[in-house]
């Protein structure tokens, strides 16, 4: 009886692995993001992708900490997430910052790409920073302020250098672990286009660096569906799928602009995804989410309409 326990065990797991080799090999992954089910648990995630039927998540180091915090170990955790599929998870703020401020990065960089590793994520996400908005409306108001400024009022040339320069060094350690590390400028920031993001890619120059399209941060960047379709495929690690308020200049503020259910807003969504399928991309989509009232409704219900959105936009 013994043996044969043991071997339905042994049959079980080879069933699970090489189910999970097809997932991760499978063309347009559809992720459930975090910030779907905002206020629920890791363990609430997991079962909304099952029952859905998502692909994988794009996982939150926020909740992975509230996991372990709680009193469980890491290797429960890996257990939880074993036959998950984790391309993403995110994040790493402020990733120009200097002096004292660059080796608390550095800290913190290795803090997440350990968590990342024994959650069996691929990647780890990094923003352009000050992650704060406040600090960048009351910089371009003249107005003195304590909050993280990063490097505003420098020269773009010297903000794209020292941030490429930080990226290579954050690639490194990510390299260490086996990690991809992808890049998401915030749109208020000052390293906010495509177009910068590239310059900070190739200046770094590690080959373990990718960009994530977040549909919001482009179009609140002044980017537009031509830009996208112009990238080389490989460049691309993930997309975003969101939607916005309509904005037109000035510093974009996230908490306002992103409260609205995704495909509600003013953001042409097959346009865009037409542009990433354009470049021949064929990665993974992640329903990301700002709207308030929808991260307070059922989230296994709005789950399903982004699940269904998405599929409908890849397909299209």
């Amino acid at each position: 009886m013994l043996v044969f326990r043991r071997t339905y065990e042994a049959v079980g797991e080879l069933k699970r692995e090489i189910e999970k080799a097809r997932i991760m090999t499978k063309k347009h992954q559809l992720l459930l993001h975090s910030l779907v089910a905002k206020h629920s648990t890791l363990a609430i995630d997991l079962d909304i992708a099952e029952e859905v039927g998502f692909d994988g998540i794009e996982a939150s180091a926020a909740k992975l900490r509230a996991f372990l915090g709680s009193g469980f170990s890491e290797a429960e955790l890996a257990a939880l997430l074993r036959d998950v599929n984790v391309p993403g998870m995110g994040f790493l703020v402020d990733i120009e910052r200097q002096g004292e401020a660059r080796k608390q990065l550095m800290r913190e960089a290795e803090e997440l790409f350990r968590l990342a590793s024994v959650a069996g994520a691929k990647g780890v996400q990094v923003l352009t920073g000050p992650v704060d908005v406040e600090a960048v409306q009351r910089h371009r108001e003249g107005l003195p302020t304590n909050l993280y400024s990063g490097l505003l009022g420098r020269t773009i040339e010297e903000q794209i250098a020292l941030t490429a320069t930080n990226l290579a060094e954050i690639a490194d350690l990510a390299a260490n672990d086996g990690l991809l590390i992808y890049l998401e400028a915030l749109s208020w920031t000052p390293l906010n286009t495509i177009e910068k993001q590239l310059m900070i890619i190739d200046r770094a120059g590690r080959d373990n660096v990718r960009m994530v399209i977040d549909f919001w941060h482009c179009y609140t960047s002044g980017n537009t569906p031509d830009d996208i379709a112009r990238l080389p495929k490989n460049i691309i690690y993930g997309v975003h799928v969101c939607d916005s308020l309509a904005f037109s200049s000035g510093v974009p503020d996230e908490v306002v602009l992103r409260d609205v259910p995704t495909g509600a807003g003013v953001i042409d969504l097959k346009l865009w995804a037409d542009a990433i399928k354009a470049t021949g991309y064929e990665g993974w989509w992640s329903c990301e989410l700002f709207c308030r009232k929808q991260q307070q409704q059922n989230s296994y219900d709005v789950a399903r309409e982004l699940h269904a959105l998405m599929s409908t936009l890849v397909a299209g």
